[in-house]
């Protein structure tokens, strides 16, 4: 059963809405049971079954951002688009939020592969996906698993598993520094446990510090 959400209703993206699509709020299911909230682009005045995406990403980032303005621009190119908020992020389920999971993400492009296939505008032979930067490799993650996925693109800007091993551009690249990024991430569940909630688990900090660069 899926769980209830509090969906915003009126327009709140960062860019302006098109003339040329239909959008509605829709809600799925993944197989860990959380309910993922999606905003759906239709093109206007479409015949027959469409062709469909699903857009997420980039990393910490909301459907109203980015990947809504991907799947309205897709929406008017003549595909039937889903821009989703992945599990603990924005308005999907899931706890505790902000958490990124491998695992859990990937299967978050599944459920959507699930929810477009049985819509009855959508040619389930014709559904591919977009990663957007840090979800980029969640989605190459879900086409190497899902001979569903027809089309798959990654808009990445850098290799993430690398910067995680290495640092960026490669100014960790020891096995000194590696140790020592463990050490530090490990010192700050202790820290963490004291103050009885663990940090952030990846994505952006809520709410932000005022310093923070725009």
């Amino acid at each position: 059963m899926e769980e209830k959400l509090n969906l915003v209703q009126e327009w709140d993206k960062v860019f302006p809405k098109s003339e040329k699509v239909n959008h509605s709020k829709v809600t799925f299911h993944n197989r860990y049971g959380i309910t993922l909230a999606a905003d759906m682009y239709e093109p206007k005045g479409a015949n027959g079954k469409l062709p469909a995406i699903a857009v997420c990403g980039p990393f910490g980032a909301v459907k109203e951002q980015a990947a809504g303005l991907y799947a309205q621009t897709m929406a008017e190119r003549g595909f039937l688009t889903i821009a989703f908020d992945p599990s603990f992020t924005g308005e999907s389920g899931g706890q505790p939020c902000y958490v990124a999971s491998p695992d859990i993400n990937t299967e978050d492009y599944q459920a959507a592969v699930d929810f477009l296939s049985i819509q009855d505008k959508v040619d389930p032979e014709r559904i591919g996906i977009i990663g957007i930067c840090g979800w980029g490799g969640m989605a190459i993650n879900a086409a190497a698993i899902d001979t569903r996925i027809k089309a798959t693109a990654a808009s990445t800007m850098y290799d993430m598993t690398r910067v995680n091993a290495n640092g960026y551009f490669d100014s960790e690249n020891s096995e000194e520094a590696r140790h020592e990024k463990r050490r530090a991430l490990n010192a700050q569940r202790i820290e963490d446990y004291k103050n009885g909630t663990y940090a952030l688990a990846g994505g952006v900090s809520d709410p932000m510090p005022e310093d923070a660069p725009f």
